[in-house]
């Protein structure tokens, strides 16, 4: 049984959809990643998934069960986690009320899941004071998936989560993907820097225009001449 599994997605905005008969999967231990040209429905997909965006016709399962078109509050407390990529934190709150706020729908002593956020992201355990909206890009996207990991999921969902980093940051980020990653969370991803993110990712996904066009091991698509003349830039 697959830890997420989407099939022939039809979803969109207004009436028009920009998905047209996606599949999507991703196993417990796995870090998958969906690239492709601009327009080419990577976030509608993940929205779609999470419940943000309605789904026309398809059927998204979580661990065996039927979550289509589930509200994201129910995603959240079934072990779901999403990081938008813009809006991703509370600038005016501290980086401890914005972890807290992750925990919300949850019951119980949350400390335990602070310390082990803490543990990934010892910057976040210096700064725990300081408001979010002061700090830099890439403190600001360690806060944005600390509080995601407040809910202690099995799926984490990255949208861009290296947007706008400088390449020091860039690289600092996906060795922090890998490390929640080798926590037993799978990882769903859509990500802007494609030959980082296949090189990181155990699986990729390609699309255009709403629909796959390839899907394999990650380093598989980046010996693809296909997918690198295509999509990769040569």
């Amino acid at each position: 049984m697959s830890l997420l599994q989407a099939s022939g997605l039809y979803a969109g905005y207004g009436g028009v959809d920009i998905l047209r008969g996606t599949n999507l999967r991703v196993e417990a231990d796995e870090i998958v990643v969906i690239v492709g040209p601009n327009g080419a429905g990577k976030s509608t997909a993940m929205k779609a998934v999470f419940g943000l965006v309605p789904i026309r016709e398809g059927r998204v399962e979580y661990m065996g069960e039927d979550i289509t078109n589930r509200p994201p509050e129910r995603m959240v407390t079934r072990g779901i986690a999403y990081v938008p990529q813009e809006s991703n934190v509370f600038p005016s709150l501290t980086v401890l009320e914005n972890l807290e706020l992750g925990a919300y729908a949850l019951s119980g002593d949350h400390r335990p899941r602070m310390e082990k956020i803490f543990e990934i992201f010892p910057r976040l355990k210096e700064r725990r004071h300081q408001q979010a909206g002061v700090m830099s890009g890439g403190e600001r996207q360690m806060v944005a998936m600390g509080r995601a990991l407040m809910v202690d999921p099995h799926l984490l969902m990255l949208d861009e989560p290296t947007a706008g980093l400088s390449p020091r940051l860039i690289d600092e980020t996906f060795e922090r993907i890998k490390g929640i990653n080798q926590l037993g969370i799978g990882v769903l991803m859509v990500e802007q820097n494609a030959r980082q993110a296949l090189a990181a990712a155990d699986r990729g996904y390609v699309l255009a225009t709403g629909e796959n066009r390839y899907e394999d091991t990650g380093p598989a698509l980046l010996a693809n001449p296909e997918v690198a003349e295509m999509f990769l830039g040569g």
